[in-house]
């Protein structure tokens, strides 16, 4: 273990060496400060997208900072919290936050439970606070799914349940594309307005409102001809409260 860390912190320092010109960013996540590694997708490339240290993107560096502000001043070490389709950035985080970290997936081997999103086989009320991250744009019926959530919520729940973003208004797709992950949608920033007839409020925290040391935007190099540009996206995270 020791030998690989050594390797890891030499690779990383040989890293900031050879991109000692290029922009500086923090990641909230892991502490490290420097450039960021880019990140090729199947239609471009996303520049100063990934923290080379602990390997979280844009979106976890957002999602850290939005839980760590929303979940201050909460009583720690007593909530009951289930983490769908868990992502290995912010498990410490919620262990350290959580008295009862449970996980949850349709297929991973590593998880607690294996469910279905639309029919969780929970009780109403089991939960204080459920986190399920790019997870609904692969759900077919996503207003079930999200009647699930808030069904195993306990009064006073909160669900943060942010999706990709790619326009304004959310396209449904006639079959999952894979191109995209097997996307059933492709959301917009309209999409959250699906949440609102579930719970009783829900905050958006959107990347622009974050300092910018901490690098939260999705830049996307489109190489379909009919694009051909760099933009710049946002990314938006949904709190929602019972």
């Amino acid at each position: 273990m020791q030998y690989h860390g050594l390797r890891r912190t030499i690779a990383l320092v040989m890293f900031q060496l050879r991109n000692i010109r290029k922009e500086k960013f923090e990641c909230p996540i892991c502490g490290y400060r420097g450039p960021f590694l880019d990140k090729a997708t199947s239609v471009g490339c996303r520049k100063h997208a990934k923290c080379p240290n602990c390997m979280a993107l844009e979106r976890h560096r957002l999602q850290f900072l939005v839980l760590r502000e929303v979940l201050r001043g909460k009583p720690t070490g007593q909530w009951r919290m289930l983490h769908i389709a868990p992502e290995p950035f912010l498990k410490d985080f919620f262990k350290r936050q959580v008295g009862q970290y449970e996980t949850a997936d349709l297929k991973k081997k590593s998880v607690d439970y294996h469910v279905d999103l639309q029919y969780l086989p929970f009780r109403d009320g089991t939960y204080d606070f459920v986190f399920a991250s790019h997870v609904l744009e692969h759900i077919p019926d996503d207003h079930r799914a999200i009647s699930e959530i808030r069904r195993v919520l306990k009064p006073n729940g909160l669900a943060v349940l942010p999706v990709p973003i790619y326009s304004e208004k959310t396209v449904e797709y006639a079959e999952p594309d894979p191109k995209e992950f097997y996307h059933v949608r492709a959301p917009g920033l309209d999409y959250f307005d699906r949440y609102q007839p579930y719970f009783s409020k829900v905050d958006k925290f959107d990347s622009g409102s974050q300092p910018e040391q901490y690098q939260l935007f999705v830049y996307r190099e489109d190489r379909a001809p009919s694009v051909g540009q760099e933009a710049k996206l946002r990314d938006v995270i949904p709190v929602c409260y019972v």
